[in-house]
């Protein structure tokens, strides 16, 4: 389970049966009372799914669209997030990735991580940048492949 916004909270009550006009009033009484709150709910979205999924500010705003979340309230709860944020979450899901990708060639494995933090919503630069700092053989500051994944047993 988790929170709700006020579009989701009205769509599901109206497939379930019940009239709009109800629904939307209903809703407005939880909402004055202060059980259904779309900014405390972008604000709990924007920091979980930041944290534990790694999404980009871009992604974030999109996602809480979808949900049908005012502008304005998404743009306040996306403000917490910076740039470094942006390339905290990226660093951190290609030291992740990486360990996976070691069995690539290096620019295989560095165009496998370009596209997944793509899809996530990270800019070009926060993607360069992400990348340049975790060492490895994508970026061609790391250490040489282990033994395990030098090709010497590519017979196998």
């Amino acid at each position: 389970m988790r929170a709700r916004s006020r579009q989701e909270l009205l769509t599901a009550l109206t497939r379930r049966g019940a009239d709009a006009d109800v629904a939307a009033a209903v809703l407005d009484r939880l909402g004055s009372v202060g059980l259904v709150d779309d900014a405390a709910f972008a604000g709990q979205w924007v920091e979980e799914r930041q944290r534990s999924q790694g999404r980009s500010r871009r992604a974030l705003r999109d996602e809480l669209a979808r949900k049908g979340v005012d502008r304005d309230v998404v743009e306040q709860a996306v403000a917490a997030v910076d740039a470094q944020d942006d390339l905290g979450a990226a660093t951190r899901l290609v030291t992740r990735r990486q360990a996976g990708l070691a069995r690539l060639e290096p620019a295989v494995a560095r165009r496998r991580l370009e596209a997944m933090l793509a899809r996530r919503g990270f800019d070009a630069d926060t993607v360069r940048a992400a990348l340049a700092a975790v060492p490895g053989p994508h970026n061609g500051r790391g250490e040489a492949e282990p033994a395990e994944w030098s090709g010497a047993d590519e017979g196998l």
